[in-house]
């Protein structure tokens, strides 16, 4: 499969495009700088852009059969970041004729089905107090999903870890069959399981251990 990864040179985007590679898939690593991604294959294209450079991103998606996003707030970046790549990528995928659209966040944003625990609705609050803005542009990433009108699955993820990729999570809600860490190893698996799966499209599961 063809796909166009977002957010490649972080930790989390470099497991999406070493697994995808692995896999055998076409990628292509929409990036700010190169230099940062530090990878060569045959599979991978790299392609040098800003989020809000709408003809870069319109040719990274090009021919591509689906989008897998592991952007993130950058520390001292601008607070919009996420909402920003969520309508520039979604207006993009849409001229490029692209529907699948994988994206990654944070189990600090709510969606429907979640059933909070005590210990999820402190986190919220923590969040909301110490990382207000993060939380916000996030969720507002999250609405622009969700009211694409394509094929989307927003993959929620609770404290990020640099473990080993198992295989062996749990798919659920928060609050529901949900856990408080997972490897980016294995969130990368997951999102790249969901290209060969219509289970969660138009959903958001949160995935731990």
């Amino acid at each position: 499969m063809k796909i166009t990864v977002l957010g490649a040179t972080g930790r989390t985007g470099k497991q999406l495009v070493e697994q995808a590679l692995a896999a055998g898939h076409e990628v292509r690593a929409f990036v700010r700088n190169p230099a940062k991604l530090g990878l060569s294959h045959p599979g991978l294209e790299v392609i040098q852009g800003e989020l809000d450079d709408v003809g870069a991103l319109e040719r990274a998606l090009a021919g591509q059969d689906a989008v897998l996003s592991a952007l993130g707030p950058v520390r001292g970046g601008r607070k919009d970041l996420m909402e920003l790549a969520a309508r520039n990528v979604t207006a993009a995928m849409k001229k490029a004729g692209v529907r699948r659209l994988i994206t990654l966040t944070g189990a600090g944003v709510a969606q429907p089905g979640d059933e909070p625990k005590a210990f999820n609705r402190l986190m919220s609050f923590l969040l909301g107090v110490f990382a207000r803005d993060v939380q916000l542009d996030s969720t507002r990433h999250a609405e622009v999903v969700r009211a694409s009108g394509l094929d989307w699955t927003i993959v929620r993820v609770p404290v990020l870890t640099d473990g080993p990729k198992t295989g062996k999570y749990r798919v659920g809600m928060v609050g529901v069959n949900s856990g408080s860490r997972i490897s980016r190893a294995d969130a990368a698996h997951f999102m790249l399981e969901q290209l060969g799966s219509k289970e969660h499209v138009g959903r958001s599961p949160m995935i731990s251990y």
